[in-house]
This record gives C-alpha cells, structure tokens and sequence, in this order.
C-alpha cells in the first residue's frame, strides 16, 4: 500500500463502493483498456515474437505497465512448465500458424486474462487457482489466442476511435438536443453488440482449438460456469442490475455456456478430449492466494499489514478490497472506509495536518487531538452534498495513517462505526508479524472419512470456507468426494 494523499469529496463513499463491486473484462488495445476471457522484460513461457512485427512492438512498449498494473510478473518454474505445455499443444492448431505467442503470469488475485495485438497473452495467477485443469486453462488461452487471430484488438481500437469521433460531432452539432443523445446511444450499443460478437467469436475459435489440440471442448462451458460462480460469491449484495447487461462488454454467462457447450458438441458428447487434471493441479500447488505480502492481508474482518506493521478491523456486514493504493470497506446503507498512509513532517501537528485543506467541508470546531491505542491521533468531521464524513488520522512508527468514513446525511450510523474501526487500529507486535503468512493453494488427496465439511474446514484465513471450497473445486451443491480424489484448499503453511 503506498502512502497517497487523497482529497475527500463528496462522491467518496459511493466512489469506493462502486469500485469494489464493478468486475468483468474489455477488450485490450494498446491503450491498455482491459480485456479478459470471463466465462474473460521476462516472459514466462514463450518468447518467439518476431522482432520487426509493428503490433508487437506496439504490444511491447505497453508491457511493462500491464506489469506495474497487475502486480508484477509471477515467477514459480513448475507453474510456468505446465502453463508452456499447454500453450504448446495449442500453437500446434492454431489458427494463423505464423503468429507467435508471448505468455506472462501476472501476480494478480483478480481473476483474469487478456490478450494485446501481436501475441502477447496475460493470465493472473486469480484464475490459474479457480481453475481445474489443463483443459480449462487451455480454454482460456485459447480464447485469447482467437482474439489475437481474429485481430480483435485492432478491430476495436478502430471502432472506439469512430465512436469518439461520432460522439464530439453529435455533441458539437446538436449539444443537449435529444436527438444527440439517441444518436450516442446507438453509437454506444453498436458498439457493445461489437464487443459480444467479439467475445462469442474469440469463444468458437477457442473452443475449436482446444477441442482440435486433444482437451476437453466442454472445459470452456465448466470454466465459464465456475466464472459465473465466482462473480456472485464476489458481489457484495449478491444482486444484478439486469439493465447494465445491454451495453456490458460481454454477453451473459448463461448464453456464453449455452453457445459454447454447443460448439463442444461438435466433438463429441461429455468425456470427449483430455482433462490433464493431474498435471494441472501439480503445477499450481503452493500457488499464492489472495494478497501479497507487500500489500497486507486481509482476514476476514481484519486488515493486517506486517510490513508497516498495523491492522484494524471493520465492523460485521463490511467487505474489504485490498489494492496497492489504498485499502477500502463498503458496508450497509452506502457506508464506506478508506485507509491509507500519508507522509508528513514529523513536526507537523497532526491536529494542523487535517486543517491543511485536504479535507472538503472540514467542520473546523471539530477538530481535535486524541490517542489510540497509544498512538497519537486526531479526529474531525466533514459534510459536503449529501455526505458526511469522519476522519481520523494516526501517527504510528514513523508514519501517519487515514481512516475515513463515509455516509449518506440521513444515516446515523457513522460515528459508531467510525470510532469501532479507529478504536481497533493497532501496532502489531513482533510475534503477530511473524505469524502472518501468505495464503497458498494446497493440493491434498482426499482420505477415506473426508468430507467436503472436513476438508474446507481446513482451510485457513478465507471466510465462507465451505463456500469456497466448492467453488474451487467445482463441486456442486450436492457432491461429494471420493478417497483418492485431489482437491484444492486455501492454507497459510
């Protein structure tokens, strides 16, 4: 997490609650616009990119930004075989057999996957853990290489430059008249309906490859479904606005399974092609889960970071979003927090610190000095456009840390939980530091007596353990395992 400074307005709780909740993929063109396959200078498997290609050097130059932005590159020697074997199987059937791939592991929790003109694919290690198999995997890879193929990523810089150029015009000729925006919004769905067609293009050529390669065909439609899963276990409320589905970049999952389980059927029927699930699950056990240690853990409802050394907890019914720039909570009635850290002049008054204009709205009389949990803190208020906010700043091992809170007006709520949140602020101590250990994925063979209660009690540092459990291993409601089976756990050893 680094120490940014942030102006506190009076979109702040609705500005952090929507950046929890919006997830999904766009298409990826050099301007670094996202792109994944959701059912959407090092390389980590193949580097045959042909120098003098002009869309790869394109690709090239964005390269290390997509790395800045996703965390890193993810370095593990038997992850990035197995993830080589299967991008080899597929270069065998590709499409165009002249375009050379360049596949990179991105050290990224999110689940997802991308593809940039030229060859260049990305893959996070989110979906090499939510995934159950070469098949799968292959599925994935195999998509974006049908981006690449189809010169999607041209194809929509294309339209979205025609699009911006419709836009300046209508808005230039007719300025607030409706009719200007009938005409943008026509402009926006055509191109959307482009963007599906797209990802349901990319989805056959996928489908056809990997099925041509010898996997599994139907792996497209069980990645697809598990995608699915995951983006409503993800979702805070667990509900849909059905009306941002008609300009959404991708089509409905249950379309998107639909059409690619008919296309699998040209192979044959379930139990076509090979799974190579064994191979699979060698090659990500031990893979990172969740955050890394540069940037905190998040357990259940407590943030730890052992490298500043300081946790603090939120209240029951709050969501915790863990990102470089800073760590967020989105709870009920529209509250939301922001922690971050600041640096500040160690003569600087903590008191005239937040009266040095950073805050909008700031309630002058409110502000005061306190201590936390022996660290020297000071607290106000703020109001602003149907918002209010607590602000609470704290100085703790040679650093000053924020909390704040945000709610609508009418909510009275606010300060019980902002003094619940500030109040548990804390400096951890040395053993708690060294206690603290990444998350990892662990394969473990299933014993006689296991069940799948035992077995995702196991798991260590996740909430909605048996949740979790299921949906990493694609287990229904219903199933259960067998004794001899290998299934994927979420441990801290």
């Amino acid at each position: 997490m680094s120490p940014k400074p942030a102006r506190i307005t009076a979109r702040f709780g609705m500005a952090v609650a929507l950046a929890a909740l919006v997830a999904g993929c766009q298409s990826m063109t050099p301007d670094i616009k996202e792109s994944a396959f959701q059912p959407s200078n090092n390389p980590v498997t193949v580097d045959n990119v042909s120098r003098n290609d002009r869309l790869a050097e394109l690709a090239r130059s964005q390269h290390p930004r997509i790395l800045a932005t996703y965390g890193g590159e993810y370095s593990d020697p038997k992850l990035e075989r197995m993830v080589a074997k299967v991008v080899g199987n597929l270069t065998t059937v590709s499409g165009n057999p002249t375009q050379a791939y360049r596949i990179t592991i991105l050290n990224s929790p999110n689940v997802n996957a991308f593809a940039l003109p030229g060859g260049y694919l990305y893959v996070t290690r989110g979906l090499l853990a939510l995934a159950n198999d070469s098949a799968e995997l292959a599925a994935v890879i195999a998509h974006e290489m049908g981006h690449v193929t189809a010169n999607h990523g041209l194809q929509r810089q294309q339209k979205e430059a025609e699009e911006v150029l419709a836009t300046k015009v209508v808005t230039d000729v007719l300025g607030e008249n409706p009719n200007a925006k009938v005409a943008l919004i026509r402009g926006k769905l055509r191109l959307a309906q482009f963007s599906r067609n797209q990802e349901l293009e990319a989805d056959a050529i996928g489908i056809r490859a990997s099925g041509q390669a010898g996997f599994d065909p139907f792996a497209a439609g069980r990645f697809l479904q598990s995608m699915a899963a995951y983006s409503e276990m993800r979702s805070v409320s667990g509900a849909s606005d059905p009306n941002l589905d008609f300009l959404a970049s991708h089509p409905n999952a249950p379309q998107r399974i639909e059409l690619a389980q008919r296309h699998a059927r040209q192979f044959g029927t379930q139990g076509t092609g090979v799974t190579d699930r064994d191979s699979f699950l060698a090659g990500i056990d031990g893979l990172l889960f969740g955050d890394t240690p540069e940037e905190g853990y998040v357990r259940g409802n407590t943030f730890m970071h052992p490298g500043l050394g300081v946790s603090f907890s939120v209240p029951a019914g709050f969501v915790i979003d863990n990102s470089a720039a800073a760590v967020t909570a989105t709870g009920p009635s529209d509250m939301a927090i922001r922690f971050d850290g600041v640096s500040i002049d160690a003569n600087v008054s903590l008191t005239d610190y937040v009266r040095s204009g950073w805050v909008a709205g700031l309630d002058e009389a409110s502000v005061r000095a306190v201590t936390i949990n022996g660290n020297q803190a000071a607290v106000a208020s703020a109001r602003a456009e149907g918002w209010q906010f607590d602000i609470t700043v704290i100085r703790a091992g040679g650093q000053v840390y924020r909390l704040l809170t945000a709610a609508p007006l009418a909510n009275t709520s606010l300060d019980p939980v902002a003094r619940a949140v500030s109040g548990s602020f804390k400096a951890l101590s040395a053993s708690e530091k060294a206690a603290l250990k990444p998350l990892r994925i662990r394969v473990v063979t299933v014993r006689p007596g296991d069940t799948v209660g035992s077995l995702s009690a196991q798991m260590a540092g996740v909430d909605k353990k048996l949740e979790l459990f299921r949906l990493l291993n694609a287990l229904s409601p219903g199933a259960t395992v067998s004794a001899g089976d290998k299934v994927k756990i979420v441990s801290d050893r």
